[in-house]
């Protein structure tokens, strides 16, 4: 008997020479957005994934993801084929650099924060502090 658990994670990023700008989003974690998005009947020319960082957590900060049916006045939108991200000026502070991923393993699956702003990450890996 399998189980599975969804979860949020942050993992340190890849080492590379230049620093991303803005949010990347793999392919893997664009076809989940993009089903769960059908799933929830949001319209993908509407709505979009909406990604932000609030205080709490183990760490003091914490990553929030949902779903959004239309940007707010404020957001940077970044386009990934049919599927739009939407950060708020605030979380963007932190979430510049980062890439969204997807993974499933035997035992959890769910989306990996791989932030490159993070100094320090919990055990439950949805907390970090920057």
């Amino acid at each position: 008997m399998s189980v599975t658990e969804e979860t949020t994670k942050t993992t340190a990023p890849p080492a590379s020479n230049a620093p991303a700008k803005g949010i990347q989003v793999t392919e893997k974690a664009i076809a989940k957005i993009r089903s769960a998005m059908a799933k929830e009947g949001l319209s993908a020319s509407e709505g979009g994934l909406r990604l932000g960082v609030q205080g709490g957590g183990c760490s003091g900060l914490s990553y929030n993801i949902r779903f959004d049916t239309q940007p707010r006045e404020r957001d940077r939108i970044f386009q990934f084929g049919d599927v739009r991200v939407f950060v708020d000026p605030k979380s963007f502070i932190y979430l510049n650099g980062m890439t969204l991923d997807y993974q499933e393993t035997l035992m959890q699956q769910g989306f990996v924060f791989v932030n490159p702003n993070s100094s320090k990450s919990c055990g439950c890996g949805s907390s970090f502090s920057a």
